[in-house]
């Protein structure tokens, strides 16, 4: 059994559409949408608003973790935009999922925190089985997937209370192979070295871990992590990549 798994793939469509080549089986962890390219701030939502200049800028003011200015800044430019500002972000959501969906291989979905879980349903195809909280068997194993995020200071569209993703991972029980987008509450694990700040990981996943040892754990969410895999117990966490910047699934074999 071959698999492909791939994650933050943040509208890198035509590498998405080779994704699943050679592969038995195709997951995918979430954040499809490029709303902010912090590597090129010309592209993305943000900078089709309101240009390259203001979205550099608001890189800028993130990357220095001064998000109660950026929250303000974004607010100002927000303020000049004709329309409601949901119908506005929801048509350039729809766009980007429209081409991401079509190019989508078949197989195993769930969401990121920068996903919007209610727009999905306009896009997703026969051939895509959509799960959160859910557990499916693959290849003589059981895979449970937990999708979005948690409340953070970025304020990103699909972040749940801690209750509720931990009753998502309650629900799955014991499984083989853990599939989330966020990573457990391990600080190796959700240090970015290059934003040099941790990302929101999960207690209660943690916890899961150490009750019930799955084989394997596969994330997302930390783009450049200090740590990419490292073992809980019997348990290897391995983070499957930035895939806008890889450009390739991660792949197993067993």
């Amino acid at each position: 059994m071959r698999l492909h798994v791939v994650s933050d793939v943040h509208g890198a469509v035509e590498d998405l559409a080779r994704a699943a080549d050679g592969a038995d089986v195709f997951i995918c962890l979430g954040d499809l949408i490029l709303f902010l390219d912090y590597d090129d701030p010309g592209q993305g939502i943000f900078a089709d608003l309101f240009g390259a200049a203001d979205a550099r800028r608001f890189v800028e003011l993130r990357t220095a973790n001064r998000f109660g200015e950026a929250h303000e800044f974004s607010a100002g430019l927000w303020a000049r935009i004709q329309g409601d500002r949901r119908e506005v972000m929801s048509e350039h959501v729809d766009r980007q999922y429209a081409r991401l969906f079509e190019a989508m291989p078949a197989g195993y979905l769930t969401y990121g925190n920068v996903d919007v879980p209610a727009l999905w349903p306009r896009h997703v195809r026969d051939h895509h089985v959509v799960l959160d909280g859910q557990v499916i068997e693959i290849g003589g194993l059981r895979f449970g997937f937990v999708g979005g995020g948690l409340v953070s200071a970025m304020r990103t569209p699909y972040e749940i209370s801690d209750d509720d993703f931990g009753a998502k991972v309650a629900a799955l029980g014991t499984v083989d192979v853990l599939c989330s987008h966020i990573p457990p509450a391990v600080p190796e694990l959700t240090y970015d070295v290059v934003a040099r700040r941790f990302e929101t990981g999960s207690s209660a996943l943690l916890t899961a871990i150490r009750e019930t040892q799955p084989r394997l754990v596969l994330h997302g969410h930390v783009h450049q992590p200090l740590v990419p895999r490292m073992r809980i117990g019997r348990t290897e966490c391995i983070n499957v990549g930035h895939f806008r910047a890889r450009r390739r699934p991660y792949v197993l074999q067993w």
